[in-house]
């Protein structure tokens, strides 16, 4: 998913404009050391927009190599969606335990839940998974008057708890009821033995203790990404029932690692945008919950204990 190799570049100064050497498939276009001149040594390079200059070897500094990955920028030409396959989703809840371990985030505040789903009483129910849709139209960051709540280039909505000042603004233009708020201290002193989890809280250090106050959500796991891993979700489902991957590559893998392509599975299989109508354009693709091969009831006692939570309207 990530490109790990970073190029090294070199940039020079001549009569103020600082010029960056073009660089492709991690070579130098264009680095040739010609002959003496009355400045000195001369070296010839590639300009960003293609043109041939000439300019001193003394005016030529080493740039330190550093990564075009940002966090909050997220990662150029890259557009991260969820398959969500109800047909495969038997309440084994180890996507919640999975996204509460890794995030350390206890009680309450899954950022994951699972609800039952029934249209009517004369229809089958079934499971359905619901974490933040990571909307391509956002509705809670236009309302974010402190810029806590962004989205990122590679579609990932993500918030910035140093930022976040807890007026829920966010909450109330979430159609999907799918974030939390820390009303009290979040209960994670477990984490005080161990120092490598006690990191600055901001959005360079995802994946890491919430904070009183502020407002929670489901992230994609922009840390397991970085490491060109899958979300936590993904990998720790028992039955596949989530497949993640780059919409414009057009191809999503499952926990087994077994890869289809992203289009034809959505034509195939009938997919759909949960409350598309709302124009929120959102990343997480649903399945329908056709041909089951599990009876409903293998997963209502791990129900039980979210029963008193309002699930959401059927789609």
């Amino acid at each position: 998913m990530k490109d790990k190799k970073n190029n090294s570049r070199r940039s020079f100064l001549d009569k103020g404009l600082k010029i960056g050497l073009a660089t492709v498939a991690g070579g130098v276009i264009a680095a040739k050391v010609l002959g003496e001149s009355d400045e000195g040594e001369m070296v010839e390079l590639m300009s960003t927009d293609g043109t041939l200059i000439q300019v001193p070897v003394s005016e030529v500094e080493e740039v330190p190599e550093t990564s075009d990955y940002n966090v909050r920028e997220g990662y150029a030409n890259r557009k991260f969606v969820m398959v969500v396959d109800l047909a495969k989703c038997r309440n084994a809840l180890k996507c919640q335990e999975s996204c509460n371990k890794n995030h350390y985030i206890t009680g309450d505040n899954a950022w994951l839940k699972v609800y039952k789903m029934q249209e009517e009483k004369d229809t089958a129910p079934y499971w359905m998974p619901m974490m933040c849709q990571h909307c391509d139209q956002p509705a809670c960051v236009t309302v974010c008057p402190v810029d806590a709540t962004f989205k990122r280039k590679d579609g990932i909505v993500s918030i910035d708890n140093e930022r976040c000042i807890g007026c829920r603004f966010c909450m109330a233009a979430c159609p999907y009821s799918t974030r939390v708020f820390n009303w009290s201290e979040p209960n994670q002193e477990f984490l005080m033995n161990d120092a490598n989890h006690m990191a600055e809280h901001s959005p360079d250090h995802l994946g890491h203790p919430s904070i009183k106050g502020t407002v929670d959500k489901c992230d994609f796991c922009p840390h397991m990404i970085d490491q060109g891993e899958m979300p936590h979700c993904v990998t720790s489902c028992p039955n596949d029932v989530f497949s993640f991957g780059d919409k414009y590559e057009d191809v999503v893998t499952n926990g087994s690692g077994e890869s289809v392509k992203l289009s034809k599975l959505l034509e195939d299989r009938a997919g759909y945008r949960y409350m598309e109508s709302l124009g929120t354009q959102p990343s997480v693709f649903y399945l329908p919950p056709v041909e089951r091969s599990d009876a409903f009831e293998d997963g209502l006692e791990h129900y039980k204990e979210f029963e008193s939570v309002t699930k959401p309207t059927a789609p």
